[in-house]
């Protein structure tokens, strides 16, 4: 750029603030500076500057292609650089993005004082004054950009919902690195003071203007001329200069400007669309008339700082503790809804109780039905919402991978820059150790090289800093977008939370008002039954297929129905309820329990018997690290048996000879798991290998041979491991070394040991519950008789089953003892509740299906049932043990007796009664 303050002396004294476009920052203008303070009133950190002032600018086609000068100026709330043709120019010519800018200096530019604003969609090549004037823009750029960024955001509408406020915790912010000192302001060349100094002249007037926004042009250049006549009528041209010479204080008015609409790289057409900032010696007659240039205050009107500086402060303060007093009204405005409408809830629920005709009652449920289908609607609002922050997250993803890319060229492009200044310095190095020769009459040139290589050193050195300071900002912005994009996810994860929560309630709401109404309510029963058959037919899934934050679909991770497929349309309303709280609380629990979980497992290195390992695994295992931790698990108990090529030895076997047992294995393969994919598929090989590892082992141990429930351990077994030979050593541990002896035998005997164990150990933790069961005359044995024999395998959702699994196999048989009881504990007020044994008996046949907090089971199970002594558990056993083989020997001496007395009986027949044979004989 030519001219453009080259002459101004460069400042020594404490930068100044330059001045904002009118209308720019919103607030009024202050005057200039009093120049006997050293021309700033205030030190630089007491007010934030406003950036502004004459460059050149690129551009440009055919003969006119080429540097012209503009007089550029920010706006703080667009994080936009405008740019005109000079400073009194009503509307700007175009506009700069700079929210998603890089800045890029040129050390080896033909010009001095060159540089680049990267954007998307395109790169804009600037030039300023001298090298300082460059530096202090690219820093002021560099820090306008990281203020708007980590500016705070509006906050979103308020969710309807008792749901907890959301807050996006980014964390403290690091320290600044300075990798380049801070430039002082050149006096003259930016601010209100570059305004002052002439136009920039160019070669020819047709160079400086702008094709391209051609309309602008013709717009700015009638404002001027309709400006110089108005003020040439007015007959105070020559006061303006004598004024401005001898200091004397003018007054002036300052006109509203409109805010700035100009946005990328389209022109403005309106004068009142854009800010505006103008200049000139004729300025004190301009502001007598109301207009849009830019204000000029005479040296009459400059007001102390200090006073300023307490004004802005007490108004920021007004704005804080108005927005406060918003906030608390608000929160008082949600607060007297909430209980509005649990008055309403109350008021309905009384009214419905106090209702003596069915036809009243009719009306109100009516009314309900009515506000479930508002609740509906806010739910699609809810739902509509979150798809709108999908889509904003995917945008921040698509900008956070541009910025990424961009940090990577800057950061090659940084290294081959270095590598240069390396050669350079080595060069250098080797030229000053070698002796100049006299006789060479180059020497002076070789002088003129090397402090022309130095310059070129240190314009390296500077560049080389700026890039590093410019990627260092660069990465603290993406992790910015990048937190804020997790806090995102988070908030979906939050609401699709609600959403199940409100379809639940909706249902459970659903299957009380048919349980109240009855049978013989008529219409009201039809209409009940029309919604529960509606709601029965939604998917678990429908609302969330865009995302992948929902674990929940038809199946679950391992091939299990999330609903079950139930004849009974009580069961399939019940069933529907409990998948989707299962899918609930796994959203709820996702950030808070599931991830550190995950986090603390991947840190785990080998694995080791420990306390820190028997935590994690009652608290769970992650999908991806169960295979590994349960072959792990397996192997310490089997392996005193295991011996290579066992298995296939095995397989071998029973190719060559049938087993008895392998008809009723073929007869159970069919019954496994009726509700998982993976054994009802025709096309699975699960079955196939469920047949191998049951015939394995039936070789492998020829006492137990199979036994009906083995069927069922294998299966899990194989869903987790995967993998044939690994499945058979986990049944093999779980049955030889973990469950007691004869707990699969012909007598069962330890399977019902463990039954009476039960029975004491809920006498002792819930004796409420057995007095309850024992008024009722309920023997439970009939319910949790099968919980024993398979671990669970048929009573407990995946999620939860495969929780006790990992606990199992690492602790014991205790750990059944310890769930069986917490699942008692889990629903002994619902059966308390109830008073008819045929009642219970029914709700026992389910109740364990309807767990879907695993960690509140787990809780109970490893906190509630304590203190859980395993020397207590084995006195019971034998004790239980001992008092069951009497009881076995005893009816086999009656057998025995009875045996005896048949035959003794046979052998004496009466007279006259014909045998079988004779019989059959005669006819």
């Amino acid at each position: 750029m030519e001219g453009a303050g080259q002459d101004a002396p460069e400042s020594t004294s404490s930068p100044c603030e330059s001045v904002d476009p009118p209308g720019a920052a919103g607030e009024p203008d202050v005057g200039p500076p009093d120049e006997s303070e050293g021309g700033c009133a205030r030190p630089l950190e007491a007010v934030p500057k406003k950036l502004c002032g004459y460059l050149s600018k690129f551009g440009g086609k055919g003969p006119i292609r080429g540097w012209k000068s503009r007089w550029f100026f920010y706006d703080e709330r667009k994080c936009h650089l405008y740019y005109s043709r000079t400073a009194q120019d009503a509307n700007p010519l175009d506009s700069i993005d700079l929210a998603s800018a890089v800045f890029d200096c040129k050390a080896d530019a033909d010009e001095e004082g060159t540089f680049e604003i990267k954007t998307p969609g395109r790169v804009i090549l600037l030039k300023a004054a001298t090298k300082q004037v460059m530096l202090y823009w690219l820093q002021q750029l560099q820090m306008k950009r990281w203020e708007f960024h980590n500016s705070p955001p509006a906050p979103p509408a308020a969710l309807s919902g008792n749901g907890p406020a959301l807050h996006l915790e980014l964390g403290q912010e690091e320290a600044e690195l300075e990798f380049l000192s801070p430039v002082k302001t050149p006096t003259g060349l930016v601010g209100e003071a570059a305004a002052l100094q002439p136009i920039p002249t160019m070669p020819s007037a047709l160079q400086n203007i702008s094709i391209k926004h051609l309309g602008t042009e013709i717009q700015n250049t009638m404002h001027n001329i309709c400006g110089h006549k108005q003020t040439q009528g007015t007959g105070h041209g020559p006061q303006v200069e004598e004024s401005l010479q001898s200091g004397e204080p003018q007054r002036e008015e300052q006109s509203s400007i409109p805010e700035p609409s100009v946005s990328g790289k389209e022109p403005v057409e309106s004068p009142k669309s854009a800010p505006t900032f103008f200049l000139s010696t004729n300025l004190i007659q301009k502001t007598k008339r109301h207009s849009n240039t830019f204000p000029f205050f005479s040296d009459g009107l400059a007001r102390s700082r200090t006073a300023q500086e307490k004004v802005v402060a007490l108004e920021q303060q007004v704005q804080v503790l108005t927005k406060e007093l918003k906030s608390q009204k608000e929160l008082v405005k949600i607060l007297h809804k909430a209980l509005e409408a649990a008055q309403q809830e109350k008021r309905a629920s009384s009214a419905y109780l106090a209702a003596a005709k069915d036809k009243d009652r009719l009306e109100l449920v009516r009314h309900k039905v009515r506000q479930i289908a508002e609740l509906s609607q806010r739910v699609e609002a809810l739902e509509q919402e979150r798809e709108r922050l999908l889509h904003e997250a995917g945008l921040r993803e698509q900008q956070v991978q541009a910025l990424q890319q961009h940090a990577q060229l800057l950061m090659d492009k940084n290294q081959a820059k270095q590598q240069v200044i390396c050669k350079l310095s080595e060069k250098l190095t080797q030229d000053l150790t070698q002796p100049p020769d006299p006789a060479d009459g180059d020497f002076l040139s070789q002088q003129e090289k090397m402090e022309h290589l130095k310059d070129d050193m240190e314009a390296y050195r500077t560049q080389n800093r700026f890039l590093n300071s410019e990627i260092y900002q660069v990465t603290k912005i993406w992790r910015k977008v990048a937190e804020k994009e997790k806090a995102l996810l988070t908030k979906c994860a939050y609401l699709q939370a609600r959403n199940c929560q409100v379809e639940s309630k909706y249902l459970a709401g659903l299957r009380k008002l048919q349980e109240t109404a009855g049978p013989k309510a008529g219409e009201v029963s039809e209409l009940l039954q029309q919604l529960i058959q509606e709601a029965l037919q939604w998917e678990a899934g429908e609302a969330s297929d865009s995302m992948e934050l929902s674990p929940v679909s038809e199946y679950d991770d391992y091939g299990f129905l999330t609903v079950p497929d139930y004849e009974v349309e009580d069961l399939k309303l019940l069933a529907k309820i409990q998948a989707l709280e299962v899918r609930s609380h796994h959203l709820l629990a996702l950030e808070a329990v599931e991830r550190p979980l995950q986090e603390r497992w991947a840190a785990l290195g080998e694995l080791v018997p420990s306390a820190e390992l028997k935590q994690l695994l009652r608290a769970g295992v992650p999908r991806e690290h169960r295979p590994r931790v349960w072959r792990w698990l397996v192997h310490r108990r089997v392996q005193h048996l295991h011996a290579p090529g066992c298995y296939q030895e095995l397989l071998t076997r029973g190719q060559a000879c049938e087993h008895p047992a392998a008809r009723q294995i073929e007869l159970d393969l069919n019954r496994t798991f009726p509700t998982n994919k993976h054994f009802t598929c025709p096309t699975s090989n699960f079955p196939d290998k469920l047949r191998h590892v049951l015939l394995a082992f039936s070789w492998q141990n020829p006492t137990i041979g199979y036994c009906q429930g083995l069927n069922r351990l294998a299966a899990i077994a194989l869903l987790v491991l995967e993998d044939e030979e690994s499945a058979f050593w986990c049944l093999v541990a779980i049955v030889e070394t973990i469950l007691p002896a004869d707990y699969y035998s012909k007598t069962l005997i330890a399977s019902q040991v463990d039954q009476r164990v039960l029975r004491d150990l809920l006498s002792e933790k819930l004796p409420r519950l057995m007095a309850h069961l024992g008024q009722h005359h309920v023997d439970l044995s009939l319910i949790t008789f099968n919980w024993f024999l398979v671990v669970f395998a048929d009573c407990l959702i995946s999620d939860i089953l495969l929780r006790v699994w990992d606990a199992f196999l690492y602790e014991g048989t205790k750990v059944v003892f310890r769930y069986a009881l917490a699942i008692f504990k889990y629903n002994e007020e619902e059966i308390l509740r109830l008073q008819d044994s045929l009642e219970i008996y029914q709700y026992l046949r389910f109740f364990s299906k309807t767990i879907c907090d695993s960690r509140k089971l787990m809780s109970m199970a490893f906190n509630d049932m304590n203190p859980f002594p395993m020397k207590q558990l084995r006195q019971l056993r034998a004790a239980h043990r001992e008092q069951l083989e009497a009881e076995l020997r005893e009816l086999e001496r009656l057998k025995a007796a009875y045996l005896e007395q048949q035959a003794s009986r046979s052998r004496a027949v009466p007279e006259g009664c014909a045998s079988e044979d004779e019989g059959e004989g005669d006819s």
